[in-house]
């Protein structure tokens, strides 16, 4: 997925809003589960407390007597971390304290830093001597005929619900991994199924361009459909502006015939030196004029919107008249092309361009001229694909140094060949109208190979 797609900014954004409510829903339900952990910890030692409360007394010298038992059986297992004891106020009485506790009692001032709630109760935590974490409640009662306030104590070993909520962290882990992993799979579903009209635009628009269809149809969502409207729009002015260029190009080719066919017939009528200056220069003139129409009408052609041009079928066409033409020479031309390669633009240039370096390798050739077609395997940056047509013959050949001269308007490297020098320029200016571009480079057959890259359909 491309990191700069709207796919992929759309599941980007969406994962990092799930990610960050996963997270706050785990550290919030796990808080959730421990405090009505604690809770319920809590309200079995009060029950606990309660029970001991009701089966203490104080003796006649105020020390704490216990008249019964406590049916929880963890109070009896030495350092479990259940613990009760009772602290009676009188100085030096021996406090009451329950078989699981083998030392001293607890210490009750971290009690009373802790706020108590109606009953005179405070729930707290501490360690034991052992480092077991206790939670503890604590109660101050008062017996009637006693002086002072009986401190009642009940612990439990707190760490004991570790397992318990570490089981719960995996599980919360473990389901909200999945949940992710559904979001995450709707979000997918969801980006794909929202941006389907655009892919589908985009195809349209693909075909519009390989010629296969001339607007787009009006069947997208309301927030798409203004875009296709606008484009509809602009294909249809692209259209008007190419068929208003290719008037205004005929009627200035008209415009100037005239002209320059008055001048030809007078300096024909008048011989003379000046005569003959007129006629050379009127010729110049003709050829700039149909230079220039002939470079307009090919800009205007490029600049088309769904123009296609089958490959192998100008190629075989091309190389059966260079054969008929050169016959006396025996060129023999070979052609292979992919089949089913299109390009993207006019027949007309087509024919131009690859005509142009044909007839220029036929020039040149011994005997062989090769010409191949195919498709490139990646598109390019921009997403279009390209294909090349290589030009190969058998003849002497350009050095390095020659090749970039060769390609500049009016370079002719041999004036004993015919021609005026502007094939090649003529060439090249048309393939950068596409985009393309024509490179030369050494051929397998010993001579030159010329390379056009131009846009391709598919």
């Amino acid at each position: 997925m491309n990191s700069n797609s709207l796919a992929f900014r759309l599941m980007v954004s969406s994962a990092i809003v799930a990610v960050i409510l996963l997270a706050l829903a785990a550290v919030l339900l796990n808080q959730l589960f421990q405090s009505a952990l604690e809770r319920n910890f809590d309200a079995r030692l009060r029950a606990a407390i309660d029970a001991l409360s009701a089966n203490v007394e104080p003796g006649t010298d105020g020390t704490p007597i216990l008249t019964g038992t406590l049916a929880d059986n963890r109070f009896a297992i030495a350092d479990s971390g259940w613990y009760w004891q009772v602290v009676a106020p009188k100085q030096g009485a021996r406090p009451l304290l329950s078989a699981s506790r083998l030392n001293e009692p607890l210490p009750v001032a971290a009690a009373d830093r802790q706020p108590r709630d109606q009953n005179r109760i405070a729930a707290f935590s501490m360690l034991d001597e052992k480092g077991i974490q206790l939670r503890a409640i604590e109660q101050k009662v008062t017996f009637e005929g006693s002086p002072g306030e009986y401190s009642f104590m009940v612990t439990g070993n707190f760490d004991e619900l570790k397992d318990e909520v570490s089981a719960f962290r995996n599980a919360l882990y473990i389901t909200l991994g999945l949940l992710g992993a559904g979001l995450m799979g709707a979000i997918s579903f969801q980006v794909n199924f929202g941006l389907k009209p655009l892919k589908h635009l985009q195809r349209r628009i693909n075909d519009i361009r390989g010629g296969r269809i001339e607007m787009l149809e009006s069947d997208y969502p309301s927030e798409i459909q203004p875009v296709a409207d606008e484009l509809n729009l602009l294909v249809q002015a692209n259209i008007e502006v190419i068929d208003r260029a290719r008037m205004q190009v005929g009627n200035l080719a008209h415009a100037l015939k005239t002209p320059i066919s008055v001048l030809t017939n007078e300096a024909r009528d008048a011989p003379g030196n000046l005569s003959d200056k007129v006629k050379e220069q009127v010729e110049v003139m003709r050829d700039q004029v149909n230079l220039y129409l002939d470079r307009a009408r090919r800009a205007a052609r490029a600049q088309s919107i769904g123009a296609v041009t089958e490959i192998e079928s100008v190629l075989q066409s091309l190389g059966r008249t260079l054969e008929r033409i050169n016959r006396d020479k025996g060129v023999a031309i070979a052609v292979a092309s992919e089949p089913g390669l299109k390009f993207r633009g006019e027949r007309q240039d087509l024919e131009e361009i690859v005509g142009n370096l044909m007839d220029n390798a036929c020039k040149w050739s011994k005997a062989k001229v090769e010409v191949r077609a195919h498709l490139l395997p990646t598109p390019g940056e921009d997403g279009r694909r390209w294909l090349d047509i290589e030009v190969d013959d058998d003849g002497p050949g350009l050095r390095p140094e020659q090749r970039a001269t060769a390609l500049r308007r009016g370079q002719r490297l041999d004036e004993s060949k015919p021609g005026s020098g502007l094939g090649l320029n003529i060439v090249t200016e048309t393939a950068a109208m596409y985009g393309g571009r024509v490179e030369l480079d050494d051929a397998k057959l010993g001579g030159l190979r010329v390379r056009l890259r131009l846009p391709a359909v598919g």
